[in-house]
């Protein structure tokens, strides 16, 4: 890691998030520990980012999962794919299929439009494009608003993606959290 974390929250947002964090996922991030402890107003962004990507999209949540684990798994965002694995977890959703994520053209585990969206992501992910033929097999399989939806989420993860990846944030352990959370239950 480039940067140390900063442990003590600097402002009473921040030890609010910091306990909500920690109650939440077993401990506060090290994006929050270094990012947001010194840039306190990231705290506010953070917080409008997460409440749309949680509430306001109508794709089902195990699409949306597979979309921001298939853009971190692309661009090499351990925090990124180990956050995901927990939401898995605390959200009941298989791991074998995010562990199958890099065979998904292949898979059994994924359909047609699962396919048509992680490739799009993908392509979005590593051009900043999409060809005509993605982008046609994608609408084959969703609507306008279901396509937005797939471009925010991807543009979603490639953000924090960049926010961890140039810092040298990795994974912090919170899939092992929430299995031994799950097993304490």
């Amino acid at each position: 890691m480039r940067l140390e974390p900063i442990d003590t929250p600097p402002t009473l947002l921040a030890r609010i998030v910091s306990a909500l964090l920690r109650r939440q996922l077993g401990k506060v991030i090290t994006p929050a520990r270094v990012l947001y402890n010194r840039v306190p107003a990231l705290y506010g962004a953070g917080w409008k980012l997460v409440k749309a990507q949680r509430e306001g999209l109508l794709l089902a949540p195990e699409l949306r999962l597979l979309v921001q684990s298939w853009v971190a798994m692309v661009n090499h965002c351990s925090f990124c794919v180990d956050i995901a694995r927990a939401s898995a977890i605390y959200d009941g959703v298989l791991l074998e299929r995010l562990d199958a994520l890099p065979e998904w053209r292949t898979s059994p585990l994924f359909g047609p439009p699962e396919r048509a969206a992680l490739a799009y992501a993908e392509e979005a992910t590593r051009n900043k494009r999409v060809s005509d033929e993605t982008f046609a097999a994608l609408r084959e399989h969703f609507d306008d608003r279901a396509i937005v939806e797939i471009t925010f989420l991807t543009a979603l993860e490639n953000y924090y993606n960049l926010l961890n990846l140039p810092l040298g944030i990795e994974e912090d352990g919170l899939c092992a959290i929430a299995r031994g959370r799950l097993r304490s239950a």
